[in-house]
């Protein structure tokens, strides 16, 4: 089958089962145009929980998302097609670290980003994103009366949080970082800024300092789509700082507008482990037990609370 083929199957396939497909704006544009909904990672995990009824949700994303729909949505089976598309920024802070943190830093309250394990979130006070992450560690320090937290594992928004907070955001740990927004470089700002003159340079808050304050904008995923989506008529040019997905998400959504990347090939091989004809095989074999990600009932409990008043905070 061809991919019009596939993508037809997969429809009908879903619609007569009644599963819902999320997808990140990370996954190829052929993903993205078969799912019912599209967007960030916490956001299509909300959507899970508040505007699907069906029992089935495949998440064509990565582990750590489909762990937080699995915590959100206790009473669905949230399905991943690949099992290997990990995050390789999760994975570089575990439950244990956390625990070993807090004994180093009592009464410091813990920020996790939604870019990590439930086991990590259950450790945890709160939890952000990177649309939100200055106003959660700015709460969650007046809550506690401190003027530091414990932020993990992003190390990048770590410091783009204390930046614009002002709360000193211990990372957890120093070394933590996504390895798509962190190659970014100045070099490539120069380069991009020189090939188009007038162009807008938006770059993501997981990108090194030197890179977000040479920018016009700092903002998430959906920030920065939204961000093409309301600009002026007379800005024409965007230089995108992120993963190809989402930039040509932006291009094929805004065709009057001038889409540019700020380097080449910025891919995130672990979210572009779904294809769709995984995804076909899933909706032909959902009761597969290897696709399914389950939080056990015991984390998912702990794990909700940071969850829960991160969106009362947002």
């Amino acid at each position: 089958m061809n991919d019009k083929e596939l993508q037809k199957e997969i429809v009908y396939l879903k619609n007569k089962q009644n599963v819902t497909i999320l997808a990140h704006y990370y996954q190829s544009i052929e993903i993205q145009n078969i799912a019912d909904y599209l967007g960030g990672s916490l956001e299509l995990s909300k959507i899970a929980k508040e505007e699907s009824d069906s029992e089935y949700i495949i998440f064509a994303g990565v582990d750590f998302m489909a762990e937080t729909a699995s915590i959100l949505n206790q009473d669905k089976r949230v399905l991943l097609p690949n099992p290997e598309s990990c995050c390789p920024m999760a994975a570089y802070l575990d439950a244990e670290m956390v625990r070993e943190y807090k004994k180093t830093h009592p009464g410091l309250p813990v920020v996790t980003y939604v870019n990590s394990t439930a086991e990590v979130k259950a450790e945890s006070d709160v939890c952000c994103t990177s649309a939100n992450a200055v106003r959660v560690v700015k709460r969650i320090a007046k809550e506690f009366d401190v003027n530091s937290v414990l932020f993990g594992p992003d190390s990048n928004l770590a410091d783009y949080a204390e930046q614009k907070s002002g709360i000193k955001c211990i990372k957890m740990p120093e070394e933590g970082h996504c390895y798509v927004h962190s190659q970014i470089s100045v070099d490539d700002f120069k380069r991009s800024r020189d090939l188009i003159k007038d162009g807008l340079v938006l770059v993501h808050p997981e990108c090194i300092r030197e890179v977000r304050e040479l920018a016009d904008f700092v903002g998430s995923t959906a920030q920065m789509y939204d961000r093409v989506k309301n600009s002026k008529i007379e800005e024409d040019n965007f230089i995108i700082g992120t993963e190809e997905g989402l930039i040509k998400r932006i291009a094929e959504d805004f065709p009057d507008k001038h889409i540019y990347p700020i380097r080449e090939k910025l891919i995130c091989y672990n979210m572009k482990k779904h294809t769709l004809e995984l995804i076909k095989y899933v909706l032909e074999n959902l009761d597969d037990p290897m696709f399914e990600v389950k939080v056990p009932s015991e984390i998912a409990e702990k794990a909700i609370f940071p969850l829960k008043k991160m969106l009362q905070i947002s």
